[in-house]
């Protein structure tokens, strides 16, 4: 089973969509095999990040007290679905393209490990993952060289592949995310639940059983 899966490492929902979407594969016990798919939401935010809750403000036209109320309402689901988010820790917004660039040049066999790094960073450790040190110490923790993978996050080509990518998701009708592909067929938009995913996959699975003759 192949899964794509578009996604932005600053997202909440995201996390915790990924961690329904792996404890329904969990359940089937299926080989699958994950793409993962850039979905930077401000490439305008600088390395250094702006200060989160102000930025929120901004960007949403609401008072602290109405952002506090989502941080709150976001992180009880993140407990509910099993994932931390640490509202409390997280001071910046950030730009993600970095983490993006890393998770392209993770090794298959720890992608989806690196990607799970990368949320713990910035939603329980409140770290900038737009910064390269910080991205570059996830990416040794997974035997990565460290003066390998400086070169290669500061390659302009990487870069703008990862822009480029993000932008044509959009261009192809993908608004929001998470949003997940299955078996290039069976499309989820959303965090919903392990049933509605369990149901998602097995739909996605029957619609791949050939026809009998």
């Amino acid at each position: 089973m192949l899964i794509d899966i578009f996604h932005d490492t600053v997202c909440p929902w995201c996390r915790i969509g990924k961690k329904h979407l792996f404890d329904a594969l969990v359940q089937r016990q299926q080989e699958v095999h994950i793409r993962w798919h850039p979905f930077i939401l401000d490439n305008t935010v600088p390395a250094e990040g702006y200060e989160l809750r102000s930025f929120m403000q901004n960007r949403k036209g609401m008072k602290a007290e109405e952002i506090q109320q989502i941080f709150d309402n976001t992180q009880r689901a993140g407990e509910a679905a099993g994932v931390k988010l640490d509202f409390d820790k997280i001071h910046l917004a950030v730009n993600t393209k970095l983490s993006h660039q890393l998770i392209a040049l993770a090794p298959a066999n720890v992608k989806n490990d690196v990607v799970e790094a990368i949320y713990q960073a910035y939603f329980e450790d409140g770290l900038n993952i737009g910064n390269l040190d910080v991205i570059v110490a996830i990416g040794t923790a997974y035997q990565m060289n460290a003066s390998e993978l400086k070169l290669q996050l500061n390659d302009r080509a990487l870069s703008d592949a990862v822009v480029a990518e993000s932008t044509f998701a959009r261009l192809n009708g993908i608004n929001s995310v998470p949003f997940f592909v299955i078996n290039d067929k069976v499309q989820v938009n959303g965090s919903h639940s392990v049933e509605v995913f369990l149901e998602t996959l097995n739909r996605a699975a029957l619609l791949d059983i050939p026809a009998k003759i």
